[in-house]
């Protein structure tokens, strides 16, 4: 079956496009075609914007002394983006089947056989402001090819769809065959404001074995690291570095850092540019402690069996962290405090039994996925 999958653009976020790659290679080991529908990562300013655009940002800029901001943002991201990507391109180059579609309305449904959406916050209107073609609107008049959810996320267990917004979508989910979400928290808001049934499953990079990741590593040939603690931090403070410092300082470990400033704009070029995806799994794989606020380095710290604590990531979405640690009993592993983070370093994680729930839910999950795409 050729198989078009629909989820967040594949730019320099590790979890992204390891979510990506990890739904695709499953397909393709049930014994399906997968192409990933991705979008530029390159901004242009349309000529009916310009006019408002640019006298506003000139005032915030010097009027308003916002310093971050950029005149000719478009042109400046278009020069900077190929420099911060260069390894993450690399990755999905090599390893992601991507077609590149600007135009979703463009797509041609003789091309597919089916349309699989997710995962990731894909189902959240700050991360995806188009939120319609989530739900696939622009296949509304397809006629024979099936539409699954695996695995979206609205990211929160707030909602966020506009009126408009939820009746549309609402309209556009019963054409589906089947749907999935990544949280038991979307579980109650499909019913709720969808009236739709829907399954709990795992997140796609769950789907793949630690040995699937290892692989990827030595391929590459990795240079590893050890009596390290890796410090995977999105949302950086004084608290949480105080925080990284304290659990090194207690463990006797080294700190290596995860990622760059990809997100700042303000910094360095050369300190955005984002590490390899390899070089970013290998991080884990040496990690003797994971500090992060990452819901995908929580999920990797389980995949490698590594001792962690994630710091509640409110901005991000809280939810979706309490759905994943819960599955496996690791609430505790949520902190949003020092006092909270020193109670939990040194207590062990049972990890035969995590491992046991994990291939559990894995089957499930793949289960789901086989059956969804077979039904006629």
């Amino acid at each position: 079956m050729r198989i078009g999958i629909l989820t967040l653009p594949l730019h320099t976020n590790y979890g992204g496009i390891l979510q990506a790659y990890a739904l695709q290679t499953i397909l393709e080991c049930i014994g399906h075609e997968a192409v990933v529908l991705d979008k530029s990562p390159y901004r242009h300013l349309p000529l009916w914007k310009m006019p408002l655009s640019y006298p506003k940002r000139i005032l915030e800029k010097y009027i308003l002394g916002e310093t971050s901001v950029r005149i000719f943002a478009e042109q400046w991201h278009n020069r900077a983006y190929p420099i911060i990507s260069q390894y993450t391109q690399m990755f999905i180059d090599t390893y992601i089947h991507r077609r590149e579609v600007n135009d979703l309305s463009k797509l041609d449904e003789k091309d597919f056989e089916a349309i699989v959406v997710g995962s990731d916050q894909i189902w959240r209107v700050r991360y995806y402001p188009k939120i319609e073609n989530a739900f696939l609107d622009f296949a509304q008049r397809w006629k024979q090819v099936k539409r699954v959810a695996y695995a979206p996320s609205f990211g929160t267990d707030v909602w966020e769809y506009s009126q408009k917004q939820t009746e549309r979508c609402k309209l556009l989910l019963q054409k589906f065959d089947a749907v999935s979400v990544r949280e038991s928290s979307a579980v109650e808001l499909c019913a709720k404001y969808f009236e739709c049934e829907a399954t709990h499953v795992l997140d796609p990079t769950l789907l793949l074995n630690v040995e699937d990741y290892m692989w990827l590593v030595a391929r590459q040939g990795v240079k590893h690291n050890s009596n390290m603690l890796l410090q995977y931090i999105l949302d950086e403070d004084e608290t949480k570095k105080e925080l990284v410092e304290c659990i090194a300082n207690e463990k006797g470990l080294n700190i290596v850092r995860g990622n760059s400033k990809v997100e700042d704009v303000t910094a360095q070029l050369e300190e955005r540019i984002q590490p390899a995806v390899e070089q970013w799994l290998c991080g884990f794989q040496d990690a003797d402690f994971v500090i992060t606020d990452s819901f995908h380095a929580c999920v990797f710290s389980i995949i490698y069996n590594k001792p962690f604590i994630v710091y509640g990531n409110e901005k991000r979405g809280y939810a979706r962290f309490l759905s994943l640690l819960s599955l496996f009993g690791l609430e505790d592993r949520l902190v949003t405090n020092q006092c909270e983070a020193l109670n939990i370093i040194n207590k062990s994680i049972d990890w035969e039994r995590v491992n046991h729930l994990r291939d559990e839910m894995q089957k499930y999950s793949i289960s789901f996925l086989v059956s969804s795409l077979d039904l006629k």
